[in-house]
């Protein structure tokens, strides 16, 4: 188990699930899973009512797993996103379970925690890191100051 796992995948706030999505990782047909919690505050967020960290999940763990393991088959793989799925520790344990199912797993994040990402990226099939503007202009589109630093980190992993 991953060093930064400090919480169980029970403790994973899941905010959705889209069962099928043949959009979310290129050429494969995956489940989503949306999780709660964001750093930034980007001005154009495709789904900012995933910012608030504390907001409660919607959908446990377990259903999910449970999914997972019923559509091995039919399923290239999950694919965790958000928000910023990385903010969440108990995404390690989540990926660990899911790859014990044999379930290939992907990951989106805007690289706000580059040594988060640093640490899952060997327990993962792919990665789509979105970046959203140069460096200098990283604070305009977050709203957070020195976001661009962490982003083009993550790039450089």
């Amino acid at each position: 188990m991953n060093a930064l796992a400090s919480e169980t995948a029970d403790e994973l706030r899941i905010a959705g699930l889209t069962r099928f999505s043949g959009a979310d990782w290129p050429d494969h047909l995956a489940a989503t899973v949306f999780l709660q919690g964001c750093p930034w505050d980007c001005v154009y967020c495709h789904n900012p009512d995933l910012i608030d960290p504390h907001s409660t999940g919607t959908i446990a763990w377990r259903e999910v797993l449970a999914f997972l393991d019923e559509r091995r088959t039919q399923l290239d793989g999950v694919v965790f996103s958000g928000g910023e799925p990385t903010m969440q520790t108990a995404l390690v344990p989540a990926i660990d379970e899911a790859r014990r199912l044999g379930i290939r797993v992907g990951l989106h994040t805007g690289g706000a925690f580059p040594s988060r990402l640093d640490s899952v990226l060997p327990q993962l099939d792919w990665v789509g890191l979105d970046i959203k503007a140069s460096a200098a202009d990283y604070a305009t589109v977050t709203q957070r100051r020195g976001s661009g630093i962490h982003a083009w980190r993550s790039l450089r992993l």
